[in-house]
């Protein structure tokens, strides 16, 4: 049986938090329907984006410098592995109730050579009104900064979309000034998305990572390594 607009959310809302989520958001698909890597046989008929995100420690971003680390890799994966089970936890249990629901992995590549899934979690993130796009490129949210991952679920469930928020780094570079890779500027458009996989790939082949990751723009964000919170 189906609730009203708001049962729906706030059912679909606890039901997150219960099984890890830290921050939870619904989106208005329509106007980022252009971010997907999907078929519209996929997609039909799923007007809304179910964004949840899970927070990083911040004990491991600390021992973040200008390279990943092994402890970073594993938390990193784990976080993965969880918003992945939520996913696919909340689209049977949509499914349940009658209604379409398509869980996109957290984090699988489906075009190589732009680096993209199968559709932009950030942007997903951003229309739900979980943060906006820093610097970094990366989603910032008021509370946890960069250091969060991202899932999605589609829907067709009834539900009540959030709004976007403002940009709100102000005139903060300290991610710019961080990267490693020398791909960021002070907009997000400036984001040099060929430095940046050269330095990953390089990151890739230490010993012991293995994967696609950096990690130092996110311990960077200001709005999770503020002085009170840096130890």
């Amino acid at each position: 049986m189906n609730g009203s607009v708001r049962e729906n959310t706030e059912w679909l809302k606890q039901l997150a938090l219960r099984e890890g989520a830290s921050l939870f958001g619904v989106a208005d698909l329509g106007p980022i329907h252009d971010r997907f890597f999907l078929s519209d046989r996929e997609v039909s008929g799923m007007g809304f984006g179910v964004s949840m995100a899970v927070a990083l420690a911040p004990p491991v971003l600390k021992g973040i410098e200008d390279r990943p680390t092994l402890l970073y890799k594993w938390h990193y994966q784990q976080a993965n592995n969880l918003l992945d089970k939520m996913a696919f936890l909340l689209s049977g249990q949509i499914a349940a109730r009658g209604h379409q629901a398509l869980p996109i992995p957290a984090s699988q590549i489906v075009d190589w050579e732009a680096h993209k899934g199968h559709l932009s979690h950030r942007a997903v993130a951003e229309a739900a009104g979980l943060g906006w796009r820093g610097r970094n490129n990366l989603t910032v949210n008021e509370i946890f900064g960069s250091a969060i991952r991202l899932v999605t679920v589609l829907t067709d469930l009834p539900l009540s979309p959030n709004s976007p928020v403002k940009f709100q780094c102000s005139s903060c570079d300290v991610c710019v000034k961080t990267c490693p890779a020398e791909a960021l500027g002070m907009n997000s458009a400036d984001y040099r998305i060929d430095r940046c996989h050269q330095k990953l790939t390089a990151f890739s082949k230490e010993r012991g990572i293995g994967v696609h990751i950096c990690g130092a723009c996110v311990k960077a964000c200001l709005y999770r390594n503020s002085p009170e919170s840096a130890g």
